[in-house]
C-alpha cells in the first residue's frame, strides 16, 4: 500500500465527511456497489475526484471515472489535474490505458468500444466512478468490471427508468448534506421562487412518462404564454443574467424572437447548435451583465457558469431529477450574489416541492415504486397518450419476442443528454426490428417476410422519430421509412448466416 501524501486541504468540511465516510465504507464493506448522493452546486465532482486521487495513491490500482457528455469529461479532468491527479481521457482519438496514469476518465460509448476491440484490460481497474449515475446508460458496462468497487454520484438517486431501480444496481446510499442545509451554511445561494399557475391540461404525456414535446411547444408557443413569460421576466428577472429552460426547440426559438423584439438582450441554443457557434454563445453568455439564453436539454449538465443570477422553467417536466438540474444552474454562491431567483411557469414547485426542502432520498432509493406513484398523483389531471399497441394479427407473427415496444422519444432523449447523433435512434430501432425478425423465422425469405410485415409499426416510429427533429420536412420521412426498411432487410441478409451458424 502507497502512502497518501495530499499537499493541501481543499475542500469544505462536509465535503471531508463525505469523503471519509464513503472511503471508509470502502475499506470495510464486503459490499461493491455504493451510490453517493449531494446536490447540484455541492460539489460532486470535487468529492469524486478526491476519492480517486485517495484511492490509486493508498493502493497502486488503476481509477476510471466515467461520465455521458463530453464537457463532464473534460470538467472531470480538469478538477482531477487541480488536486494533483495526473489522468489520461479515453477517447476516440487517444484511446487506451498508457503508462505513468493511474486515473482515466472516459465517455460510456467510448470505453465500451474500447472494452469489445480488447484494446482495454478491464481487471487492471478497481475503482469505478459513475457520474450522474441515474442515467441507465451506464448499465450495459458494469458487467466488465466484477471485481472493482463501483461507487455511482448523483444529485437524485432517482433511476431515469422506474423499471430499472437504482437499489437493483447499488447495495447502499450515502447521502451528503441536503439543499436546506448548504444555503443555511452558506455554500448555496437562497432562492426566491415566484410561481405562476398555468393550465397544463393541453399537455400530453409520452411512453417515457414526461411531457411530450409537440404539445409543449404548442403550449408553451402560443401567443398567451409568451407574453406571460415575458411579463414573469420583466417582474422578475429584468437585468439579471438569465436561464429560461424549454422542452422544444420550437418554443425556445418563439421566446428568442419575442424577447429580441423587445429589446432583450437574448441569444438560442440547442442540440442542434454547431460546437463552435455554441462556444461563441457561451462566451457571449459569459461576459454580458444582463444576458438571456434561452435552451432546450444541453444546459442541464456540464454547464457551470455561476453568475446566473436567475432560473426561468418555461416548461412542465415529471422528471424530479431534471427539476433539480435545472434550477441547480442557478444555485452557486458568489461573494456577490447570495441570492437567485426561479420563476416557475409549469406548475413544478407544485409537484416537487420547494427546491431547498429537504427531500428523504433514503426513502427514496429503497422505496422507488412508492416515490414514483406519489410523482404521478402529483402530476394527474394532464391526459396521457395512449401506449402504442400491435394489432393481434401483427403480434401473434412475433411468439419468440417478449418485448417488441421501443419508445423513440425516450431513446431521442438519452441520444441527446449523451451527445450522440439523432440517427442512432433510429439505427437502434433498427438493431431491435431485425433481432425480432430473425428470432421468428426459419429461413431468410421468412425473416424477410416478417420485415415488410412490420411496415405498420415502422411508419409508427418514423412518425415518432420526425416529431422528436421538430422541422423534418415531408419528403424527409417519406424518404425515411423506405431507406428504414431497406436497411432492415439488408441487415436480416447480414446477419442471417450468423444466427444461423450459432
Amino acid at each position: 500500500m502507497k502512502t497518501d501524501t495530499h499537499p493541501k486541504n481543499i475542500f469544505y468540511a462536509y465535503q471531508e465527511k463525505d469523503i471519509q465516510i464513503i472511503f471508509d465504507e470502502m475499506e470495510s464493506s464486503a459490499k461493491k456497489k455504493l451510490l453517493y448522493q449531494l446536490p447540484t452546486g455541492g460539489g460532486k465532482t470535487v468529492v469524486f475526484c478526491e476519492i480517486a486521487r485517495k484511492y490509486t495513491a493508498q493502493f497502486g490500482k488503476k481509477a476510471i471515472i466515467l461520465t455521458h457528455r463530453k464537457e463532464l469529461c473534460t470538467q472531470t479532468s480538469n478538477t482531477l489535474k487541480k488536486i494533483g491527479v495526473k489522468n489520461h481521457i479515453i477517447n476516440s482519438g487517444s484511446g487506451n490505458f498508457k503508462k505513468g496514469f493511474d486515473c482515466y476518465v472516459a465517455m460510456v460509448e467510448t470505453l465500451r468500444n474500447r472494452i469489445k476491440s480488447k484494446k482495454i484490460k478491464t481487471e487492471d481497474v478497481g475503482l469505478v466512478i459513475i457520474d450522474e449515475a441515474h442515467h441507465n446508460s451506464f448499465r450495459k458496462l458494469m458487467g466488465s468490471f466484477k471485481k472493482a468497487f463501483v461507487i455511482g454520484v448523483t444529485a437524485t438517486p432517482f433511476s431515469s427508468d422506474i423499471s430499472k431501480p437504482m437499489n437493483k444496481q447499488y447495495n447502499s446510499l450515502v447521502t451528503g448534506e441536503n439543499i436546506a442545509e448548504l444555503i443555511a451554511q452558506e455554500y448555496l445561494a437562497k432562492p426566491e421562487s415566484y410561481v405562476y399557475e398555468v393550465e397544463l391540461n393541453s399537455l400530453k404525456t409520452g411512453l417515457h412518462g414526461d411531457y411530450t414535446v409537440s404539445s409543449s411547444n404548442e403550449l408553451y408557443g402560443s401567443e398567451v404564454m409568451q407574453q406571460l413569460l415575458l411579463k414573469a421576466y420583466t417582474e422578475h428577472s429584468k437585468g439579471k443574467k438569465t436561464l429560461i429552460f424549454n422542452n422544444g426547440i420550437a418554443a425556445s426559438q418563439k421566446v428568442y424572437e419575442t424577447f429580441k423584439n423587445a429589446g432583450i438582450s437574448i441569444r438560442h441554443l440547442d442540440s442542434k447548435t454547431s460546437g463552435e457557434e455554441r462556444k461563441e454563445i457561451l462566451k457571449w453568455f459569459k461576459k454580458t451583465k444582463d444576458a438571456v439564453l434561452t435552451s432546450v436539454s444541453i444546459l442541464t449538465t456540464g454547464f457551470d457558469e455561476p453568475a446566473v443570477q436567475s432560473i426561468i422553467l418555461n416548461r412542465a417536466t415529471t422528471s424530479i431529477t431534471l427539476y433539480h438540474q435545472m434550477i441547480g444552474r442557478g444555485s452557486r454562491r458568489l461573494p456577490n450574489k447570495k441570492t437567485f431567483s426561479i420563476t416557475d411557469l409549469g406548475n413544478n414547485i407544485q409537484r416537487f416541492g420547494a427546491w431547498e426542502e429537504p427531500v428523504d432520498w433514503k426513502f427514496v432509493f429503497e422505496h422507488p415504486d412508492t416515490f414514483a406513484r406519489q410523482l404521478q398523483y402529483q402530476s394527474s389531471g394532464s391526459p396521457s397518450v395512449q401506449p402504442h399497441r400491435f394489432s393481434a394479427e401483427l403480434r401473434a407473427q412475433f411468439p419468440n419476442t417478449l418485448e417488441m415496444t421501443f419508445d423513440i422519444e425516450e431513446h431521442y432523449q438519452e441520444a441527446v443528454d449523451m451527445d450522440k447523433k439523432p440517427k442512432t435512434v433510429i439505427q437502434e430501432s433498427i438493431r431491435q426490428h431485425a433481432r425480432m425478425c430473425l428470432d421468428n423465422a426459419e429461413t431468410l425469405s421468412q425473416a424477410i417476410a416478417l420485415a415488410e410485415a412490420l411496415q405498420p409499426e415502422i411508419e409508427w416510429r418514423v412518425k415518432q422519430y420526425v416529431k422528436c427533429l421538430e422541422n423534418a420536412s415531408k419528403n424527409y420521412k417519406q424518404w425515411l421509412m423506405e431507406d428504414y426498411q431497406n436497411r432492415l432487410k439488408g441487415l436480416i441478409i447480414k446477419l442471417y448466416p450468423k444466427v444461423n451458424a450459432a
